[in-house]
């Protein structure tokens, strides 16, 4: 696999500066990744897709951004959807393909149905939907920001500061192997004691709630545009219903399933996914 992407740009947004990495000219891609971990996620597809289309991959204010946001910026979840359209507006982007996974996939699902003017595909990996935002082994995190706020996101960055603990939770979400550059970029931020790191999460983290991904859902009949569902069979956390309850909500879906893979698809099967999109562009 390919070496670990640096961020290469970053954009002063009203919710203060976010980086992101931008490879390659053509279409363009643009890739929302989940919580823990940042626009690295995508390295692998990216470097296979950069060839025929312009990547762009966020860092969103999910525990592993290096930049923190303003104090005041809205992290909710419609607030974060509100984020990805303005970084969309800032970059002067149009006939944008959006590719989301974990956490990743809702804020696609709620940037469409709030945000739809410059997004002409969709892309969903293995993702939170309907009832399951958070889905029940990743509930604890919101339950435990409502009640304990920053000093939750200080439990968590305390729980995970050695490799063993780390990899041992991102095995929840993949079976590859993470190597130590790949820990250092998920985690380092989290644990480098910069509190509004740990404040931006929390923010986020008390504030999700399946009333944002049900509401979305009712108007993804009205997204008459291509979709995309690439799913991971050996998810642990991620239902395969709800993989085609997306496929039968929106007109134009198509739902396939990856063998050998959790829920980071990107992580586990990058070459396919990047092969699957190429096609999926291709014909759409």
């Amino acid at each position: 696999m390919v070496a670990l992407l640096h961020t290469n740009g970053e954009v002063s947004l009203p919710q203060g500066i976010v980086r992101y990495r931008d490879e390659g000219t053509g279409p363009t891609l643009v890739f929302i990744h989940g919580l823990l971990v940042n626009g690295a996620l995508w390295r692998d597809v990216i470097a296979t897709l950069s060839g025929q289309f312009r990547c762009i991959a966020l860092d969103l204010p999910f525990g592993a951004h290096a930049v923190p946001l303003h104090a005041d910026a809205d992290l909710s979840p419609s607030g974060i959807a509100q984020l990805i359209a303005d970084f969309l507006a800032a970059l002067d982007l149009h006939d944008v393909t959006l590719v989301g996974n974990d956490t990743g996939g809702a804020m696609c699902q709620l940037t469409i149905v709030n945000h739809p003017e410059r997004i002409t595909r969709l892309i969903l990996t293995n993702c939170d939907a309907f009832e399951a935002f958070f889905p029940l082994l990743i509930k604890p995190f919101a339950d435990g920001a409502r009640l304990f706020g920053t000093r939750f996101a200080d439990f968590i960055a305390w729980a995970f500061q050695t490799k063993r603990a780390q990899r041992v939770l991102l095995a929840l979400v993949s079976l590859r192997h993470a190597d130590d550059a790949t820990l250092d970029t998920y985690f380092a931020a989290l644990g480098s004691g910069n509190r509004q790191i740990r404040r931006d999460v929390s923010k986020f983290l008390k504030t999700v709630s399946n009333r944002y991904t049900l509401e979305a859902a009712k108007s993804f009949q009205y997204f008459q545009h291509p979709v995309l569902i690439v799913w991971g069979k050996n998810d642990l956390i991620f239902s395969t219903r709800n993989a085609r309850r997306l496929q039968q909500a929106f007109p134009h879906a198509r739902l396939e399933f990856v063998p050998r893979s959790r829920a980071f698809v990107p992580e586990d099967q990058p070459l396919l996914l990047a092969q699957k999109i190429a096609e999926f562009m291709n014909e759409s």
